[in-house]
């Protein structure tokens, strides 16, 4: 193996090893790209399989980053973001308050709710919705994902049914519901610890199985209709989530 190795370890710990090393020489600085799985492979004397489980590794300790169509590459010093949670802040779309970035979004009509979607907007399994797909970008790459789901039963067939379509289109659901004559009056938001699957780690250059915060988001009219439900998903080493709560003063 090339460099040297760590004899007694595992290979892809031996390769971990003296892709560590040459980062911390300088010969690849952040922002660089790693060569192919496949010349790395051809230089350490490994299978490409070997490189992929280095290169998880040191996704997880926060060296290298995948970017997903481009490679991996060497993390620049991550800027932790704040997501507000309080009263002040506009709920009515998916970005974070504050949020200056960008974000991609992918609807699909007709889309029949798994039996947990459905539970949550008070609809039977199977019935008809709309699923948008978010990424929130920074700097050009995803730093959080989202998945919306929307009756069909409320905005089928009027110009709102695409929350990113339409004359209406990334205004969010507070006004969206407003031009069919429906009043958002609460959200209910419930955050739980889980970690990433392949997929999610794959578009959010994270290693499979890092800790993210999950928050399952709820908009209900003033009657306690359910109208929309998300699930927004942090990852753990780029955000802070805050909730700022105002007490009651004495005497109120």
């Amino acid at each position: 193996m090339a460099d040297g190795s760590s004899g007694g370890h595992a290979p892809y710990l031996q390769v971990a090893a003296q892709i560590r090393s040459r980062i911390a020489k300088g010969t690849w600085s952040p922002g660089d790209r790693l060569p192919s799985r496949g010349e790395l492979g051809s230089e350490f004397g490994v299978g490409e399989n070997v490189i992929r489980r280095a290169q998880e590794l040191l996704i997880s300790q926060g060296l290298l980053e995948g970017r997903a169509g481009s490679g991996t590459y060497v993390r620049a010093p991550l800027q932790r973001r704040t997501l507000q949670r309080t009263p002040a802040v506009d709920y009515s779309g998916l970005a974070p308050a504050g949020f200056t970035g960008t974000w991609e979004a992918d609807s699909t009509a007709k889309v029949a709710a798994p039996p947990e979607i459905a539970a949550r907007l008070a609809v039977e399994p199977g019935d008809l919705c709309v699923r948008t797909v978010y990424e929130f970008l920074a700097a050009r790459q995803p730093v959080m994902l989202a998945t919306s789901w929307e009756p069909m039963a409320i905005t089928g067939g009027t110009v709102v049914v695409l929350p990113e379509g339409g004359p209406l289109a990334g205004h969010g659901i507070v006004a969206r519901m407003a031009h069919l004559g429906i009043t958002v009056a609460r959200v209910v938001e419930r955050p739980r610890p889980v970690h990433v699957d392949r997929d999610q780690g794959h578009l959010l250059g994270i290693a499979t199985g890092s800790q993210a915060t999950l928050i399952e988001r709820t908009h209900y009219d003033t009657g306690g209709r359910p109208l929309e439900t998300a699930d927004v998903l942090i990852p753990a080493d780029r955000w802070d989530i805050t909730y700022d709560i105002a007490l009651p003063t004495a005497g109120t």
